[in-house]
């Protein structure tokens, strides 16, 4: 095969259908920009959760005597000294503890004044009105509900929370995001699909003639069909190259600068650049192969004389 003859009928076929060709490529573009998108969202989320779960800790809040005139569960009272000091042995006896930190009802008052001291509610509450606790950090997160079973409902316990619950919101609201970008991803790669298939079936259409002599000389197939397959494989590149251009910019406007979340989010992980690096060849492979495939499978009818 004459390579010539092959870059040539592709310049060709680009010429002919230029404004098909480029909204294939706009097409190809958008919708891989929205699928590594997509992984980016996936790998952050996963991050953040990695980051962060390994921060959270189990409370354990005990009663004091407010509590024991309000909650049914301190109706014994408030917690004593004895029941102190069984519930946090009876924590590091535990296999999935790792650590236990004691914090007293003064700790907890700094600690609230310290975040909401500016808030008009925060002159009207005294030390004697918050909770001491038992911050329980896990070797798994995820055995939550192993010291749940154990201490929910105990004699001095008034409740037993899981500080991953405060995250998990953000998470679910993440991962619906990321469930609505591969919604619209698909929905942009079947237009894109139907741009290349139409767009091979109009130059193949006019070209028709030439096709024809060609087979009649006795071309193969893989002959004829080798020019409109790299078209199409042409533009899909060039989209892919435009969709990674795209995750590039957007990671640097929203994280680095521009929106600059890294300087005012500080307490979250964001990915960094490898993890964007690393999905461009995928985008672009994809950009390539996926025109491809779907010009030779149109090829197979269309070019049939």
């Amino acid at each position: 095969m004459r390579a010539q003859f092959v870059l040539s009928e592709i310049g060709v076929g680009l010429r002919r259908n230029l404004t098909m060709t480029f909204a294939v490529i706009v097409s190809v573009a958008l919708s891989l920009a929205l699928f590594g998108g997509a992984l980016l969202m996936r790998e952050q989320v996963s991050t953040m959760k990695d980051f962060w779960y390994d921060k959270v800790n189990v409370s354990i809040f005990l009663c004091n005597k407010n509590d024991a005139e309000t909650d049914e569960k301190c109706s014994k009272g408030a917690v004593t000294a004895q029941q102190k000091d069984e519930i946090q042995a009876d924590l590091k006896k535990m296999d999935v503890v790792e650590t236990v930190h004691h914090e007293s009802a003064d700790e907890a008052y700094k600690h609230y004044r310290d975040q909401y001291g500016d808030t008009p509610i925060a002159a009207t509450i005294t030390p004697d009105q918050m909770q001491e606790s038992f911050r329980v950090k896990l070797k798994d997160p995820e055995k939550y509900q192993v010291v749940a079973t154990a201490f929910a409902g105990r004699d001095g316990v008034q409740s037993v929370q899981d500080q991953r619950n405060i995250l998990q919101n953000l998470f679910d609201l993440m991962n619906g995001m990321n469930v609505a970008a591969l919604f619209v991803m698909g929905l942009m790669l079947i237009i894109a699909l139907m741009l290349i298939v139409n767009t091979v079936r109009v130059s193949a259409f006019s070209r028709r003639r030439e096709t024809g002599i060609m087979r009649l000389v006795g071309a193969s197939s893989f002959y004829i069909q080798m020019p409109f397959i790299m078209e199409a494989a042409f533009a899909g590149l060039l989209g892919g190259a435009v969709a990674c251009v795209l995750l590039l910019v957007g990671r640097y406007f929203l994280i680095d600068n521009g929106l600059a979340l890294s300087e005012k989010m500080q307490l979250v992980n964001f990915i960094g650049w490898d993890a964007v690096i690393t999905k461009l060849p995928l985008v672009l492979a994809i950009g390539l192969l996926m025109p491809a495939m779907a010009a030779f499978i149109a090829l197979r009818k269309y070019l049939k004389v």
